[in-house]
């Protein structure tokens, strides 16, 4: 089987995962471990791999929030929009970040280093409001804060 571009190893990734339908989620996760989104390469690869339908990896990859379509940002910028958020300023805090980054939430910069998201809640409503960048918590968060943790990263 041909790998991706994007995956050089993708046939070695396919291999630690055993022939088993139950295998689809974490096969997927590595893939995108090694890639950062889901290919349809790759997607078709996984499919071939477990024998399954396509469009049962499709299915998979769409209908679960942790998978990605498109490549995403070196750094991935993840803003709260729950309710404790949400009446403590996320709608200012996303916009200061998409007019640093010239993009809107769901967006990637021209140059790969950001991705913008607006998440339903990270459950840390104590905190609030929240905005998780690279997988670190940033609580009390000010649009202000935002920029300036954004600077730190450029």
């Amino acid at each position: 089987m041909p790998t991706t571009a994007h995956i050089p190893d993708l046939d070695s990734v396919l291999a630690c995962h055993p022939r088993e339908e139950s295998q689809l989620i974490p096969l997927l996760q590595d893939i995108q471990d090694h890639a950062g989104y889901i290919s349809a390469d790759a997607m078709r690869a996984a499919a071939s791999h477990l024998n399954i339908p396509e469009s049962s990896v499709y299915g998979v990859v769409t209908f679960y929030s942790q998978f990605y379509l498109t490549r995403q940002g070196r750094h991935r910028v993840k803003v709260c929009q729950g309710t404790a958020c949400h009446v403590r300023g996320a709608v200012e805090i996303i916009r200061a970040v998409s007019a640093r980054l010239g993009i809107k939430p769901g967006e990637t910069t021209r140059d790969f280093e950001f991705s913008v998201e607006r998440v339903a809640c990270f459950g840390s409503c104590a905190l609030a409001p929240v905005m998780v960048v690279n997988d670190k918590v940033y609580g009390n968060v000010t649009p202000e804060m935002a920029v300036r943790l954004l600077d730190e990263l450029t």
